[in-house]
Protein backbone atom coordinates (compact mmCIF):
# COMPACT_ATOMS: atom_id res chain seq x y z
CA UNK A 1 0.00 0.00 0.00
CA UNK A 2 2.83 2.71 0.84
CA UNK A 3 4.48 1.74 -2.69
CA UNK A 4 1.91 3.82 -4.40
CA UNK A 5 3.01 7.14 -2.86
CA UNK A 6 6.95 6.82 -3.29
CA UNK A 7 7.16 8.99 -6.08
CA UNK A 8 6.15 12.36 -4.29
CA UNK A 9 6.73 15.88 -6.24
CA UNK A 10 9.98 17.15 -5.53
CA UNK A 11 9.65 20.80 -3.96
CA UNK A 12 13.12 22.55 -4.65
CA UNK A 13 13.27 25.58 -1.80
CA UNK A 14 14.58 28.59 -3.13
CA UNK A 15 18.05 30.03 -2.25
CA UNK A 16 16.99 33.77 -2.53
CA UNK A 17 13.63 35.10 -1.77
CA UNK A 18 12.19 36.54 -5.27
CA UNK A 19 9.39 38.43 -6.41
CA UNK A 20 6.13 38.39 -3.79
CA UNK A 21 8.19 36.21 -1.78
CA UNK A 22 10.21 39.47 -0.27
CA UNK A 23 8.40 40.78 2.64
CA UNK A 24 10.15 44.12 3.64
CA UNK A 25 8.37 46.91 3.11
CA UNK A 26 11.58 49.03 1.34
CA UNK A 27 14.42 47.85 -0.23
CA UNK A 28 17.33 48.86 -1.40
CA UNK A 29 17.46 48.73 -5.08
CA UNK A 30 21.08 48.05 -7.21
CA UNK A 31 21.93 46.82 -10.55
CA UNK A 32 21.85 47.06 -14.10
CA UNK A 33 19.34 50.08 -15.87
CA UNK A 34 18.11 51.32 -12.27
CA UNK A 35 18.96 54.35 -10.40
CA UNK A 36 20.30 53.16 -6.81
CA UNK A 37 18.07 53.79 -4.18
CA UNK A 38 15.33 52.53 -1.23
CA UNK A 39 12.29 51.63 -2.84
CA UNK A 40 8.85 50.48 -1.58
CA UNK A 41 8.52 46.79 -2.51
CA UNK A 42 5.40 47.59 -4.43
CA UNK A 43 7.25 50.21 -6.52
CA UNK A 44 10.48 47.52 -7.38
CA UNK A 45 8.47 45.08 -7.88
CA UNK A 46 6.44 47.17 -10.70
CA UNK A 47 9.91 47.88 -11.92
CA UNK A 48 11.11 44.07 -12.28
CA UNK A 49 7.34 43.49 -14.12
CA UNK A 50 8.06 46.52 -16.61
CA UNK A 51 11.82 44.67 -17.58
CA UNK A 52 10.11 41.20 -17.63
CA UNK A 53 12.85 40.47 -14.97
CA UNK A 54 12.24 38.76 -11.64
CA UNK A 55 13.21 41.26 -8.43
CA UNK A 56 15.60 39.01 -6.14
CA UNK A 57 16.54 40.16 -2.19
CA UNK A 58 20.34 39.34 -2.47
CA UNK A 59 21.65 40.34 1.03
CA UNK A 60 18.57 39.93 3.33
CA UNK A 61 20.78 40.51 6.29
CA UNK A 62 20.81 44.92 5.37
CA UNK A 63 18.61 47.10 6.33
CA UNK A 64 16.48 47.53 3.86
CA UNK A 65 17.21 44.22 1.96
CA UNK A 66 19.29 44.71 -0.99
CA UNK A 67 17.36 43.29 -4.17
CA UNK A 68 18.40 43.71 -7.72
CA UNK A 69 16.30 42.97 -11.22
CA UNK A 70 17.71 39.94 -13.02
CA UNK A 71 16.71 36.95 -14.90
CA UNK A 72 16.72 34.53 -11.99
CA UNK A 73 17.46 31.50 -13.37
CA UNK A 74 20.54 33.26 -15.40
CA UNK A 75 21.69 34.73 -11.96
CA UNK A 76 21.77 31.07 -10.54
CA UNK A 77 23.62 30.20 -13.22
CA UNK A 78 26.12 32.81 -13.23
CA UNK A 79 26.76 32.13 -9.54
CA UNK A 80 26.76 28.89 -9.92
CA UNK A 81 29.65 29.26 -12.73
CA UNK A 82 31.55 31.80 -10.15
CA UNK A 83 31.51 29.24 -7.58
CA UNK A 84 32.90 26.38 -9.84
CA UNK A 85 35.87 29.10 -11.23
CA UNK A 86 36.84 29.57 -7.66
CA UNK A 87 36.82 26.08 -6.75
CA UNK A 88 39.39 25.54 -9.73
CA UNK A 89 41.58 28.51 -8.17
CA UNK A 90 42.02 26.75 -4.99
CA UNK A 91 45.94 25.48 -4.26
CA UNK A 92 44.93 22.00 -3.32
CA UNK A 93 47.57 21.02 -1.23
CA UNK A 94 49.31 17.33 -2.23
CA UNK A 95 51.51 15.07 0.09
CA UNK A 96 53.91 12.63 -1.68
CA UNK A 97 55.49 9.99 0.53
CA UNK A 98 58.48 8.80 0.18
CA UNK A 99 60.08 5.55 1.42
CA UNK A 100 63.37 4.53 2.63
CA UNK A 101 64.92 1.32 4.88
CA UNK A 102 68.23 1.69 6.85
CA UNK A 103 70.37 0.71 4.42
CA UNK A 104 69.23 2.07 1.47
CA UNK A 105 71.90 1.89 -1.15
CA UNK A 106 73.39 5.47 -2.35
CA UNK A 107 71.93 5.04 -5.91
CA UNK A 108 68.52 4.55 -4.65
CA UNK A 109 69.17 7.47 -2.33
CA UNK A 110 69.78 9.92 -5.65
CA UNK A 111 67.32 8.68 -6.97
CA UNK A 112 64.25 9.06 -4.99
CA UNK A 113 65.93 12.29 -4.05
CA UNK A 114 65.83 13.74 -7.30
CA UNK A 115 61.69 12.71 -7.36
CA UNK A 116 60.81 14.67 -4.25
CA UNK A 117 62.89 17.84 -5.91
CA UNK A 118 60.59 17.63 -8.56
CA UNK A 119 57.74 17.23 -6.24
CA UNK A 120 58.49 20.44 -4.69
CA UNK A 121 59.26 22.31 -7.37
CA UNK A 122 55.95 21.12 -8.62
CA UNK A 123 54.42 22.79 -5.39
CA UNK A 124 54.01 19.06 -3.90
CA UNK A 125 54.87 18.84 0.27
CA UNK A 126 57.24 15.60 0.40
CA UNK A 127 57.15 13.38 3.47
CA UNK A 128 60.34 11.24 3.97
CA UNK A 129 60.48 8.44 6.21
CA UNK A 130 62.70 5.72 7.38
CA UNK A 131 60.68 2.35 7.88
CA UNK A 132 62.44 -0.01 9.96
CA UNK A 133 61.37 -3.93 9.47
CA UNK A 134 62.26 -6.38 12.11
CA UNK A 135 65.55 -6.02 13.54
CA UNK A 136 66.40 -2.71 11.39
CA UNK A 137 65.23 -1.04 14.38
CA UNK A 138 68.22 -1.29 15.99
CA UNK A 139 69.74 1.29 13.03
CA UNK A 140 67.60 4.08 14.45
CA UNK A 141 70.90 6.70 14.07
CA UNK A 142 71.69 5.49 10.41
CA UNK A 143 67.36 6.12 9.25
CA UNK A 144 68.47 9.76 11.37
CA UNK A 145 71.71 10.16 9.40
CA UNK A 146 69.22 9.17 5.70
CA UNK A 147 66.81 12.15 6.89
CA UNK A 148 69.38 14.65 7.90
CA UNK A 149 70.95 13.78 4.43
CA UNK A 150 67.89 14.22 2.67
CA UNK A 151 66.78 17.25 4.07
CA UNK A 152 70.35 18.78 2.88
CA UNK A 153 69.91 17.50 -0.48
CA UNK A 154 67.01 18.99 -0.76
CA UNK A 155 67.70 22.32 1.00
CA UNK A 156 67.45 24.53 -2.44
CA UNK A 157 64.14 23.28 -3.48
CA UNK A 158 62.12 22.85 0.07
CA UNK A 159 62.85 23.66 3.90
CA UNK A 160 62.14 21.05 6.33
CA UNK A 161 59.06 21.40 8.75
CA UNK A 162 60.67 19.93 11.42
CA UNK A 163 63.79 17.38 12.25
CA UNK A 164 63.14 13.59 11.71
CA UNK A 165 61.02 12.13 14.23
CA UNK A 166 60.18 8.58 15.73
CA UNK A 167 56.77 7.02 15.55
CA UNK A 168 56.84 2.67 16.24
CA UNK A 169 58.07 1.43 13.43
CA UNK A 170 58.57 4.58 11.47
CA UNK A 171 61.40 8.09 11.56
CA UNK A 172 60.02 10.80 9.00
CA UNK A 173 60.16 14.21 7.84
CA UNK A 174 58.05 16.54 6.39
CA UNK A 175 59.32 18.82 3.99
CA UNK A 176 57.62 21.80 2.08
CA UNK A 177 57.98 23.11 -0.90
CA UNK A 178 59.95 26.51 -1.04
CA UNK A 179 57.72 29.73 -2.05
CA UNK A 180 57.83 30.67 -4.94
CA UNK A 181 58.78 34.58 -5.46
CA UNK A 182 56.83 36.83 -7.18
Amino acid sequence: MALANWRKPFKRELEHKINNLITAPQVRMVGDNIEPGVFSIREALRMAEEQGLDLVEIAAAADPPVCRIVDYNKFLYDKKKKEKEQKAKQVKNVTKEIRFTPNTDEHDFDFKSRHAENFLKEGAKVKAYVQFRGRTILFKDRGELLLLKFIERLKDAGIAENLPKQEGNRMWVLVNPKPKKS
